[in-house]
């Protein structure tokens, strides 16, 4: 599943050849997640300004209006001046003056929706409680700390949620973790303020560094240009279990958490 720093990726590797381009056409495949919510054809003649990010979701500002896409659990988007005919998995084409913005999702979990703007009643429904973005500013180690203290359930979880913070998700969250020391089921309450600190830090460093190499391309994720990722090959437990850890050489450990892998050091991290 494409997390926030596969998200940001994507959104760079599009976003200013889109941005001006006037809006010819738009195709709508097999029903995705969600619906449109207005008639592909009203966007017709509306002008692209920027593309913008809030957690996994991709906001397109329009000259009226935006776009909220997300990829889902196998969604991808590419971009260009060819305009290929769609495929069987291709559900969204955006043609404008500036190339063809192409949603293409095997397994349809993705979606694109249209609001009037971000206080639009649908808008903030998908929005509205996405916690602090982990890149900017406001995510602030103090307020990250103390919401800890008030979440009983495993930090890992907790992360997950995005309340806290956004766009952690499973492969970034675990490590994370890894590098903060923190067990993934140690409840998130008994994390002291030093080690929530140490986990925030941990947060911004493996996110930055995974937008930086392009995010993970663990199956087919490749970004608007078709360029793959490469963070997967420098990871320190996601995917590794029974490797012997970076760090001390203990094989790393696997259990499943809500339905989700976490992998740990059973000796760099503590409870």
């Amino acid at each position: 599943m494409p997390e926030l720093p596969e998200v940001e990726v994507t959104r760079l590797s599009f976003a200013p050849a889109i941005a001006g381009a006037n809006i010819l056409n738009v195709q709508v495949g097999k029903p995705l997640r969600w619906p449109l919510s207005c008639n592909p054809q009203s966007l017709k003649g509306r002008k692209v300004l920027q593309v913008r990010r809030r957690g996994k979701y991709l906001l397109l500002d329009l000259s009226h209006g935006i776009l909220l896409i997300h990829l889902g659990m196998s969604g991808s988007l590419t971009f260009g001046k060819q305009t290929p005919v769609a495929g069987k998995h291709d559900h969204f084409d955006l043609f404008t003056d500036h190339g063809l913005l192409r949603l293409h999702d095997p397994r349809r979990f993705g979606a694109v929706v249209y609001a009037d703007s971000e206080s639009d009643a649908l808008a903030v429904k998908l929005l509205g409680r996405l916690g602090v973005e982990p890149l900017e500013d406001s995510f602030d180690p103090q307020v990250f700390a103390l919401g800890l203290k008030k979440k009983h359930a495993p930090v890992k979880q907790v992360l997950l949620a995005g309340e806290l913070v956004v766009g952690v998700g499973n492969i970034y969250a675990s490590e994370a973790l890894f590098l903060a020391g923190i067990r993934p089921t140690t409840r998130a309450s008994r994390i002291s303020k030093p080690r929530a600190f140490k986990l925030h830090q941990a947060i911004r460093q493996v996110l930055a560094s995974a937008v930086e190499k392009g995010g993970s391309s663990l199956r087919d994720f490749s970004n608007a240009q078709g360029q793959n990722g490469y963070f997967q090959l420098q990871a320190n437990v996601y995917d590794r279990a029974g490797l012997p850890c970076r760090a001390c050489a203990a094989p790393i450990k696997r259990l499943v958490q809500g339905q989700r892998s976490s992998f740990y050091c059973p000796l760099c991290q503590k409870p």
